[in-house]
């Protein structure tokens, strides 16, 4: 679902599934950052459409939601099925067992090898009826997590997790962490820097899953607010070998050079200097990642000196030198 080389856009079709009794923000949340992502960049489009068993739902705040498409009979290629979650007090009645059962076999039979399923907190229960995590690690609302265990005794479910990936399967928590993974789906089909100027958007700080310790390494110093702060870690990224200067940057941002720098520091706990020697350090991972260059030609298209200067700023960052990520990447 990368897009490939070239101009043209990805579109990705996506089925946002809802259950009796939806919890709203389970499809608000999750949505809002589909939409911001097609206004942000061009390269993936998502083209969302809202089914359901029934062209009426209801919601767990009383909002009835109408207009809704009755379940497709196949799934286009590379799709994207979304499962809202549902209110917990729910799923006993006999009603919303049958509906719940309506959607999982639809699931059963329209899922291809490559559909991406997402499901956000008890809509993973909707997910496992329907085989589909079945071989994989996955994830739920806390209250949830006996259940899945019962319902998919051939799934890994983990505990305590923000959100979980594995290949096509992606799980959340639940509520706002639904948000969490879709920025963290963005982020991986367009870039980091358009998640983090979706969160900055949204108003709302990017966590790290606790499936991966390590956050990645382009959204450091990206939990705040600060418009302008926010502004300057956006050029720098976009372009991280450029010569950034303080007076350039502090163009960029509308503010004198020692404002910046007092504000960087507040906001991100780092000076300008070293975040701008942390993205290098990051692009030059990348390109020892997926490239045979020497280490000259690595420093100079990170935006470093000399490779000596790439050597004494990466040991500030990384524990292994170098050339240890060019021979795990190999």
């Amino acid at each position: 679902m990368r897009p490939s080389g070239g101009t043209s856009t990805k579109i990705i079709s996506v089925f946002v599934v809802l259950p009796p009794q939806t919890l709203l923000l389970d499809v608000a949340g999750p949505l809002e950052v589909l939409r911001y992502a097609n206004q942000q960049q061009s390269a993936i489009r998502y083209d969302c459409t809202y089914i359901a068993a029934h062209p009426t739902q209801t919601t767990t705040i009383g909002l009835s939601l109408s207009g809704l498409l009755a379940l497709p009979e196949t799934l286009p290629e590379d799709a994207m099925v979304i499962i809202s979650g549902s209110s917990s007090q729910e799923h006993a009645q006999p009603a919303a067992q049958n509906e719940r059962r309506i959607l999982a076999d639809w699931l059963r039979g329209t899922v291809r090898d490559d559909t991406t399923i997402v499901s956000i907190c008890s809509g993973a229960l909707i997910a496992a009826e329907a085989g589909v995590f079945d071989g994989h690690q996955c994830t739920t609302h806390t209250h949830c997590v006996s259940d899945l265990r019962r319902i998919a005794p051939l799934a890994q479910v983990l505990e305590n997790r923000l959100f979980v990936e594995d290949r096509k399967r992606f799980s959340s928590a639940g509520i706002s962490t639904g948000i969490d993974l879709l920025l963290h789906m963005v982020s991986n089909l367009t870039s980091p820097a358009i998640a983090a100027r979706i969160a900055q958007i949204m108003v709302i700080y990017i966590r790290r899953t606790a499936n991966d310790p390590q956050m990645s390494p382009w959204l450091s110093g990206r939990n705040h607010i600060h418009p302008s702060v926010h502004k300057v870690q956006d050029v720098i990224v976009a372009d991280p070998a450029a010569d950034w200067s303080l007076a350039r940057l502090a163009d960029v941002a509308n503010l004198s050079e020692r404002h910046l720098s007092r504000l960087f520091r507040e906001h991100t706990d780092v000076s300008v200097v070293d975040y701008i020697n942390l993205m290098r350090v990051n692009l030059a991972r990348d390109i020892l990642e997926h490239s045979r260059l020497d280490m000259e030609a690595v420093a100079e298209r990170s935006g470093f000196a000399s490779a000596r200067h790439l050597r004494r700023v990466w040991q500030q960052h990384h524990a292994q030198p170098p050339s240890f990520y060019r021979t795990v990447s190999a």
